[in-house]
Order: C-alpha cells, then structure tokens, then sequence
C-alpha cells in the first residue's frame, strides 16, 4: 500500500517553514508526520497530511514549489528490535531505501515507518510477503 506524501522545497532563509506550517493551519490541513532535510541552497520537507490535495493547492498558491510522492507506511512493534525485523526484511529483499522517517503513536502499541523506496511496486510486493504489516493512507491520515 502506498501512502500520498507532500514535498515542498523551501529556501534556506529564516521564516520559510513558519510559514508552511501557518498557511496549512489557515486551511485546516492536519499534519500527520513531517521529515526536514537540508541541501546547499534550500530544504527538502515532507509531510504527510490529512487532505493532500488541499495542502498541495495552498501551498503552490503561495509560490511553493511543492510535489507528490508516494512512500509505503509500515507498523512497526514499539519494543527494541522492531526496527531491526524490519530492515531485516528489506536488506533480504535486496531493497534500496532512498529515504526514511518515523513516529510515535501516544497510547500505542505500534510506531510507523515512513520509506521511499527506489522500486516502490516491488518494495510493496516483497514486503506482504514477509508480513510486514503495511498501513493505508486512510489509517495514516487519520491518526
């Protein structure tokens, strides 16, 4: 199952992320889980939202360069070692992951993995097999 994820590309200057995160309350966009990553010149953020469509339309009317993405949400038991099952499963299904990012649920029993992975479909496909539990973007948007 893949999971509708926002980029947004943002200048190294003072301000910029404010700003996201001000215009996405105006127009009642929930952020669900949030990732910052920097290069020379600008910010590389991803977000998940609860209305992707909404978040991608006010963004760019603002002058954001925004895209979507797709990335695979997968529940991961919050105890030591749920991690390393995980990428268990992905080092043995030879899966190249470009990038990850996680969270925590308060009062529960699973934390969530956010990955992008270079084949997407075949990354999908060999994790069912291994019984990685994956989470819809319903499940994820809602939390």
């Amino acid at each position: 199952m893949k999971v509708e994820q926002i980029t947004v590309f943002l200048e190294n200057r003072s301000g910029r992320l404010a700003d996201v995160a001000a215009l996405l309350a105006e127009a009642g966009v929930n952020i669900r889980a949030t990732a910052l990553a920097d290069a020379a010149d600008f910010g590389i953020l991803r977000l998940i939202v609860n209305d992707t469509e909404k978040a991608n339309q006010v963004l760019k009317a603002h002058g954001f360069a925004v895209s979507k993405t797709h990335v695979v949400a997968v529940a991961v038991p919050d105890q030591p070692g749920g991690l390393a099952h995980i990428l268990a499963a992905i080092k043995s299904a030879r899966l190249n992951v470009e990038y990850m990012y996680a969270f925590v649920h308060r009062r529960a029993v699973d934390a969530t993995i956010l990955f992008r992975f270079e084949d997407m479909d075949r990354a999908v496909g060999s994790l069912q097999a291994a019984g990685v539990r994956m989470l819809s973007g319903e499940e994820i948007y809602s939390i």
